[in-house]
């Protein structure tokens, strides 16, 4: 079976071979959602709490390199759809799926013989890491972990917290953003408590993301004697120039109207409230009579063409002064969330340069900026 494999399984309750319906707009009635704090030195009582919850079948925000997840254990079906219903995810967007080893692979992945040197060389150079592949699923995996999908998307998180977490629990986690559907990713446990608040008994408090961007997602094509075919699906953390040391990286060209072959796929992604919208020249900006507008920017700074446009009732920086797309992924979505908490009618995003970690940015800022 080839890892390119895309179509939808069949069989089950419902159109992609699970029972689809019911699970998009429940609320779970938690009547208040609990912050616990962990530390790389006393984490154990976190990740006790945390396991305790996961096997009875609970869900969890749990931090990783990448975004805060919501996080459910992989084999619990009813467990899984809890995830859904907080986060109003409609049933058709697959999950990925966190394995706490390398050894775990083979629980949730069948990885053909093609493609296996492949995999294991990503694996060594990218794991843990934000890097996700998207491989043959196991037959173990419930259809709606994977949105009734024959693949199933993998990584192994690098964050500490989740690492022991995963360990401990002894099953993968199935974790994508902790966030409603579509709104900004959080990348700090007060972020999750804004979005999530109610809506799941408890959040691990693991400090700031390190990457502040999702994982990079793949999945790989052999070729005879050649080096194989990466299609990449989503960029992220690990750039196309990183994974052209073992093949050949190209683009997915998503279609209007067609159903997601990877998390976060969605044209509308990503997305504040407050309507976004990219200017790619400060010259073309013309603000209308009484709005009240924000700017996200680059580097920002009194001299910079974008801020000197307008009086901006707020501006917040991706990289303040030093322009460094890596500062500026780490904080794209808290700028993100400070303008879209301001009160203001529009949020005038400027571009950054399409290189290395640029290419990431500038896929969050276009799904951000869609309108559903």
């Amino acid at each position: 079976m080839a890892a390119s494999l895309v179509g939808r399984a069949k069989g089950g309750t419902g159109k992609y071979g699970f029972a689809s319906a019911a699970i998009v707009c429940q609320n779970s009635g938690v009547p208040e959602t609990r912050i616990v704090h962990a530390s790389d030195e006393d984490m154990k009582p976190a990740v006790r709490e945390a396991c305790g919850l996961l096997r009875a079948g609970e869900i969890v925000a749990l931090p990783t390199e990448t975004v805060y997840g919501l996080a459910a254990d992989a084999f619990q079906p009813e467990a899984v759809a809890k995830v859904f219903a907080a986060k109003e995810r409609p049933a058709f967007d697959p999950l990925i799926v966190h394995i706490g080893s390398r050894r775990d692979l083979a629980r949730v992945a069948l990885v053909p013989e093609d493609i296996s040197e492949t995999v294991n060389q990503l694996a060594t150079e990218f794991w843990p890491g934000p890097l996700t592949m998207i491989l043959p699923k196991h037959p173990d995996v419930p259809d709606l972990v994977t949105s009734g999908l024959p693949t199933v998307a993998v990584r192994q998180s690098a964050h500490p917290v989740f690492r022991a977490i995963n360990k401990e629990l002894g099953n993968p986690i199935a974790a994508p953003s902790a966030n409603r559907f579509g709104r900004i990713s959080p990348t700090s446990a007060s972020a999750v408590i804004k979005e999530l608040d109610g809506r799941i008994p408890m959040v691990v408090d693991g400090g700031a993301c390190s990457e502040g961007l999702e994982s990079t997602i793949l999945s790989i094509e052999p070729r005879d004697g050649k080096k194989p075919i990466f299609r990449l699906h989503r960029a992220g953390p690990i750039t196309k120039e990183q994974l052209q040391k073992f093949g050949k990286v190209e683009k997915v060209k998503e279609r209007a109207g067609e159903l997601p072959h990877a998390p976060g796929q969605l044209p509308s992604h990503y997305a504040p409230v407050t309507p976004l919208r990219i200017v790619e020249d400060p010259r073309d900006f013309r603000p209308e009579e009484g709005k009240r507008y924000g700017l996200l920017c680059y580097r920002g700074g009194d001299d910079d063409a974008y801020v000197r446009r307008h009086e901006w009732d707020a501006v917040e920086a991706l990289s303040p002064g030093s322009g460094k797309l890596a500062e500026a992924a780490i904080r794209l979505f808290f700028a993100m969330r400070q303008l879209d908490e301001a009160g203001l009618d529009e949020i005038i995003a400027e571009p950054v340069s399409e290189t290395g970690l640029g290419v990431a940015i500038m896929d969050r800022l276009r799904r951000a900026s869609v309108r559903p």
